[in-house]
């Protein structure tokens, strides 16, 4: 969630080192699969790498992992393989959503039959859990690892650090340095692959956890906290921003009063300066701080009293907890608590979010793509994340450049590009065969004829079969 929900319910926005380090690193060991052949013949290649697609290939896929790349034309298929015609279709890596809550406390309960097969149907192969109930998801983590669950590759936080009486589920109270240091230690020792920053942890806390998370080589991601600035966070080497936290307050001519309270979209506009937002940028540039802006969320939390933010079609795949009891929840706090400047100054916010991603990637800021599902204003796996690279393209990017934030991009975050990111020979075998160009068109992300997921080969009815059933257990889950 951006957890940016109100302070009564949500936030907004504030809502052995060498040793360690090898034992908290993503594992992406290959998920185990049959020995089986797959070739992929005369199908278009689009590798991520910015490059155009590569008409009329050959993919080979041996085991878990891409075997060979060439032209169709005078290749031989290997003897047994299983044959895919990709004619007129287009390959792509898989996707990542850089920003998940899975399982989250009575908010969202553990549902391992909507949410995963959601992920995985929509062509997500790879998730950051950013905050969540640690001894599931580590069971959730190995499972998927060792191919016993069907699943997408997970990176995980387990609770998030948050203030002395934390605000949400899944969080770990901090209310100094010392017990900042001490979080952090207990969650590297538990087996997490990241740290995950809320909103309410004081500023001795944070610095205490930032330091602490530097000295044991673990990565420290989440929100620019009340008490911190966007360029303090930046310069202490957090390695993302969620929700540009921080950093329309960078932009104000009141940063400073922002940081003591009374922060909201219309303060934001009405106090915005173009020289204060260029020099952040540049920073961000500069520092490499990567942004994971849930445009998808932002537009519905501050726009949600607007109807077109809910999507009935989709709706029937959310569990009837969610439904009844988690999103009304977040609705009624978000109208009651954040909503509450007129609508047109909260147009222009979200408007001014577009904008900042267009001046930031002109700048040289990189992005990743993530939808804070599942949270309250109608987003759910898998589906959000198509709609989160619509919303990229909206604001200013190429259909590459979309794409990369959830391919690439994440590859390059998690230090995995031997292995992921593009389609390449020797990769992990995570990819999405789609029926239509995406570079042509972003919405084509959604036209999936296939997935593949470390090797094993999803045909659409395999998909279609995947969906029903979660539509079937979402009806039960209360």
């Amino acid at each position: 969630m951006s957890l940016t929900c109100p302070r009564s319910l949500l936030s907004i926005r504030r809502a052995l080192p060498g040793l360690l380090a090898a034992l908290t690193l993503p594992s992406f060991a290959a998920l185990p699969t049959s020995n089986s052949t797959i070739a992929i013949n005369h199908v278009n290649v689009i590798d991520a790498t910015g490059s155009p697609a590569q008409d009329d290939m050959l993919v080979v896929i041996k085991g878990s992992r891409i075997a060979a790349i060439t032209h169709s034309a005078g290749a031989a298929i290997p003897p047994g393989a299983k044959l895919v015609d990709g004619s007129g279709k287009f390959l792509i890596p898989g996707l990542w959503d850089m920003h998940v809550h899975t399982i989250f406390g009575e908010w969202v309960p553990e549902n391992r039959d909507v949410t995963l097969p959601l992920f995985v149907a929509n062509g997500i192969t790879g998730v950051r859990d950013m905050g969540g109930d640690l001894p599931a998801l580590k069971v959730w983590r190995s499972a998927i690892a060792k191919g016993s669950l069907l699943g997408p590759r997970m990176v995980i936080a387990g609770p998030m650090l948050d203030g002395p009486i934390p605000h949400f589920p899944s969080s770990a109270p901090v209310k100094d340095a010392a017990a900042g240091r001490k979080v952090v230690d207990d969650l590297v020792r538990e087996g997490v692959d990241f740290i995950k920053i809320q909103s309410y942890i004081p500023r001795d806390g944070y610095f205490a956890a930032a330091r602490e998370a530097k000295r044991l080589h673990i990565p420290f991601v989440g929100h620019v906290p009340d008490v911190i600035r966007a360029s303090e966070a930046s310069n202490l080497g957090q390695k993302s921003i969620e929700h540009f936290t921080g950093i329309f307050e960078a932009c104000s001519t009141d940063e400073d009063a922002l940081l003591k309270g009374g922060r909201g979209p219309g303060r934001s506009v009405t106090t915005y300066n173009a020289d204060r937002a260029k020099a952040i940028i540049a920073l961000m540039a500069r520092n490499q701080t990567w942004q994971v802006p849930t445009l998808v969320w932002e537009r519905g939390q501050w726009l949600i009293d607007k109807p077109d933010i809910y999507h009935a079609d989709i709706e029937k795949y959310a569990p009837v907890a969610w439904r009844e009891k988690t999103w009304p929840m977040f609705t009624k706090s978000i109208l009651a608590e954040m909503d509450t400047d007129p609508l047109p100054q909260r147009e222009r916010y979200v408007q001014m979010e577009f904008e900042m991603v267009k001046q930031m990637r002109d700048a040289g800021v990189p992005f990743l793509a993530g939808t804070d599902t599942a949270a309250g204003v109608s987003i759910l796996p898998g589906f959000s994340l198509h709609e989160e690279l619509e919303i990229f393209v909206e604001a200013g990017m190429t259909p590459m450049e979309a794409l990369q934030t959830a391919t690439l991009n994440p590859a390059r975050f998690l230090g995995r590009t031997r292995d992921l990111g593009t389609v390449s020979s020797g990769k992990l075998a995570d990819l999405v065969l789609l029926d239509a160009n995406p570079l042509e068109d972003i919405h084509n992300t959604r036209k999936i004829a296939a997935v593949v997921l470390a090797g094993r080969y999803l045909d659409r009815a395999a998909l279609d079969g995947m969906l029903s059933n979660a539509e079937a257990a979402a009806a039960k889950a209360h």
